[in-house]
C-alpha cells in the first residue's frame, strides 16, 4: 500500500526519497508496459515498409543496430521507477540509432513527465522533438517534409506531455483530497478527546462542588455531637440519621466523582440542578443548624436556561459550604434577584463568626470559589467574594439571562 501511495506523492516529497518495493500491482503495470513496448518493437522491426519508407544515409549496419537498441530500450522500461530522469533522457539520446523502440521511448517520456515537475520533464520532452529531427537529417521520410517531420515530433510529444500533466494533476488531487480527510478525521478525534475532556472537567467540578456540600454537612453534624455528648437521645439520633444519610450520598457521589476521572468508564449523566431546588438546597442547610435567610426575587424562575439555573446553583452551594467551613453559626442571607433581558443577580453574604471553625481549614483548597469564577466568566458573567467594609463576607455574582 505504502508504495501505491508514494506514486501519488508530489515530486518535491518523491525525487530525494528512496523508491519503496514494487508492490503487486507495479508488477502488473510494469510487466504490461513492457509486454506492450516489445509487442510494438516486433511489429516495427518485422515490417519492412517502416524502413523502405525512411531514408538511410547511415552505414549499412544501423538498421540492425536500430534493432537492437530498441530492445534494450523495453528493458529500460523495468528501471523507470527508480531513474525516471536518467531512463528519460537516456531513452531520447538513443532515439538517434532506433526507430524501432519509439515506443519504449515515449513511456520512458510519459513516466517522467508523471512523476517529476514541468521544470524537468519539459526539457526531456524537447530533447525528444530535437532528437526526432537531428535523426530526420540522416534518415528523411520519403512522404513527409521538414515541416512535417517537425509537426509530427512536436504533436506527438505535445500529446505524450499533455497527458502525463494530466495523470500527473489528477493523482495530486487525489492524494490532496485523501490527506484532507486524513486531516478533517484526526481534527474530529481531537476535537471528541477535547469535548470528552472539557466534559469530564465540567462534571469533576460539578462533583467536587456537591461533595463538597456534604461533607461540611458531615462535619458539622459530627461537631455538634462531639460539643454536645450530654444532647437528648432523639437529638443524638436524629443527627446520627443525618449524618449516615449524607455519609451514604458522599459514597455515592464520591464513586461517581472517580467514574468520571477513569477513561474507560462513561461518565454520570447527572440531571442539572434549577434555581426552583434552592429549596431544598437552603432546608438541608437549615437542618444542619444554619441560620440561612433565604429572599428570592427572580421572576419566573422555571424560564431560566438549564446553564444559568445551574451556574446560580453552584453559587449558593458553594457559598453556604464556605461559610458552614469558616463561619458557623454567622447568620448568611441568600438573595437572587433578575429577569430574563436584565440577568441575574446571585448575593450570599454572611458576618464574622464568632466561634472557631467547625471543619479544619487546611480541608479546603480554595479551589471551589476559583472554579466558580472561571465558569461564569465563561458564561459573560463576572464574581466576585471577599469581605466588605463591615467586616461581611460577600459573594456576588451577575449571570447573563437572554430574552
Amino acid at each position: 500500500m505504502a508504495s501505491e501511495h508514494q506514486w501519488l506523492l508530489p515530486a518535491s516529497l518523491t525525487e530525494d526519497t528512496p523508491r519503496p518495493r514494487r508492490s503487486a500491482r507495479d508488477w502488473i503495470v510494469d510487466a504490461t508496459l513492457f509486454l506492450i513496448a516489445v509487442l510494438a518493437w516486433l511489429v516495427i522491426s518485422m515490417d519492412s515498409a517502416t524502413f523502405t519508407s525512411l531514408g538511410n544515409r547511415g552505414p549499412e549496419w544501423l538498421p540492425t543496430l536500430d534493432v537492437v537498441v530498441g530492445f534494450l530500450l523495453c528493458w529500460t522500461l523495468w528501471l523507470r521507477r527508480r531513474w525516471p530522469v536518467v531512463m528519460a533522457v537516456v531513452g531520447a539520446l538513443a532515439g538517434l540509432l532506433t526507430i524501432v523502440g519509439v515506443v519504449a521511448i515515449f513511456m520512458l517520456l510519459f513516466t517522467v513527465v508523471v512523476h517529476r515537475r514541468p521544470a524537468v520533464s519539459a526539457p526531456i520532452a524537447a530533447l525528444n522533438v530535437v532528437v526526432g529531427m537531428v535523426v530526420n537529417l540522416y534518415r528523411p521520410d520519403l512522404y513527409l517534409s521538414d515541416l512535417g517531420v517537425l509537426a509530427l515530433n512536436v504533436g506527438v510529444a505535445a500529446v505524450v506531455f499533455a497527458w502525463g500533466m494530466f495523470i500527473r494533476a489528477r493523482r495530486q488531487l487525489i492524494l490532496a483530497l485523501r490527506e484532507r480527510a486524513l486531516r478533517a478525521e484526526r481534527e474530529q478525534q481531537l476535537l471528541v478527546a477535547q469535548a470528552r475532556h472539557v466534559e469530564r472537567t465540567r462534571l469533576a467540578r460539578e462533583m467536587h462542588d456537591v461533595l463538597g456540600h456534604r461533607i461540611s454537612l458531615l462535619a458539622m453534624h459530627a461537631g455538634a455531637v462531639e460539643f454536645r455528648p450530654d444532647a437528648p437521645p432523639e437529638e443524638i439520633a436524629r443527627a446520627a440519621g443525618v449524618i449516615r444519610a449524607n455519609a451514604h450520598e458522599a459514597m455515592r457521589e464520591l464513586r461517581e466523582v472517580i467514574a468520571v476521572l477513569r477513561e474507560d468508564e462513561p461518565a454520570p449523566n447527572r440531571p442539572q440542578p434549577t434555581l426552583e431546588d434552592l429549596p431544598t438546597l437552603v432546608a438541608e442547610s437549615r437542618e444542619a443548624g444554619m441560620q440561612v435567610e433565604y429572599d428570592n426575587q427572580v421572576e419566573a424562575p422555571h424560564t431560566a436556561p438549564a446553564g444559568l439555573a445551574a451556574s446560580a446553583y453552584r453559587i449558593v452551594q458553594e457559598a453556604l459550604t464556605n461559610a458552614r467551613k469558616h463561619a458557623p453559626g454567622a447568620r448568611v442571607t441568600v438573595r437572587l434577584t433578575g429577569r430574563a433581558g436584565d440577568g441575574l443577580t446571585v448575593q450570599v453574604t454572611n458576618p464574622p463568626s464568632v466561634r472557631p471553625p467547625v471543619a479544619d481549614p487546611g480541608m479546603s483548597a480554595g479551589t471551589g470559589l476559583v472554579g466558580l469564577t472561571e465558569r461564569v466568566a465563561l458564561q459573560g458573567g463576572r464574581l466576585e467574594f471577599g469581605r466588605d467594609a463591615t467586616g461581611e463576607f460577600r459573594v456576588g455574582a451577575w449571570l447573563p439571562w437572554p430574552t
